[in-house]
């Protein structure tokens, strides 16, 4: 029998296979296309987290790419300055709405307006610990003057809100002295409120800031004229028996704060 001749439109034919459909091209995971301002403070958020995690100089921008889903081409193209320009920027967002957070309300005792700038400043550092933290720590290798000056700048800020809370225009060297060191002790309360896992209530630690103020000033007006006017007028406004104006006189006069 003669073999039938086969075709490709013969059903008995192998097939040809077709030819191989291009593979789809690979994206890198979790990544998604967003509006320039928005990448940019994704960006700024992603370096923050992993600046406050790790020493600065140990994150590398590939590490910022990977967490932020993009490419490290993308990462430049908004950071032409690399590493450092991404850590300043960061920086300075953290810094920028710290300071906000220093308004003083124009009413209440002078001890429960302290404790709302307190309450605003914690508020700060409980939804953005990591960029607290990132912001406050030093010792880096890629740490700057410019990077110092953007941690200084907060202080100042808190340094002028706070002396403006206490009525002074133009503060003498004790009472500088006395609220730069305040300062440098809610920031040490602060990152060990941290460190330690939130332990201690923040209403607690809030008002033992408050008390260690009192304190401090209650020390400093010892030797400086001008503290000791400032606190005689912040007790007057306190009230005429409030509890921490009691303390603070007891601490002052020796006296029980239950004395007449």
């Amino acid at each position: 029998m003669e073999a039938r001749p086969t075709t490709a439109t013969d059903p008995a034919a192998d097939p040809v296979p077709a030819p191989a459909a291009p593979a789809p091209r690979q994206r890198r995971s979790g990544y998604r296309r967003l509006p320039v301002e928005q990448r940019r403070e994704q960006l700024i958020a992603v370096a923050l987290e992993l600046f406050a995690a790790r020493p600065p100089e140990e994150v590398s921008l590939d590490d910022v790419a990977e967490a932020a889903g993009a490419s490290r081409p993308l990462v430049y193209r908004y950071f032409a300055g690399g590493k450092q320009q991404l850590y300043e920027a960061a920086l300075r967002t953290a810094a920028d709405e710290l300071t906000s957070r220093f308004a003083v309300p124009p009413a209440g005792r002078p001890s429960e307006q302290l404790a709302s700038a307190l309450d605003g400043y914690f508020a700060f550092v409980a939804e953005h610990d990591a960029g607290y933290s990132a912001l406050l720590r030093g010792g880096s290798v890629v740490e700057t003057a410019r990077t110092t000056a953007i941690v200084d700048d907060v202080r100042r800020a808190a340094l002028r809100r706070t002396l403006r809370h206490l009525g002074v225009r133009e503060a003498g060297p004790r009472l500088t002295l006395l609220v730069r060191s305040w300062i440098a002790v809610v920031e040490g309360a602060s990152l060990s409120w941290l460190d330690e896992g939130r332990a201690l209530p923040v209403e607690g630690l809030r008002d033992w800031l408050v008390d260690q103020f009192t304190a401090m000033a209650a020390a400093t007006a010892l030797h400086d004229p001008q503290t000791a006017e400032v606190l005689a007028g912040l007790l007057a406004l306190e009230g005429p028996r409030p509890e921490r104006a009691e303390r603070l006189r007891a601490v002052l006069g020796g006296a029980s704060p239950d004395a007449p």
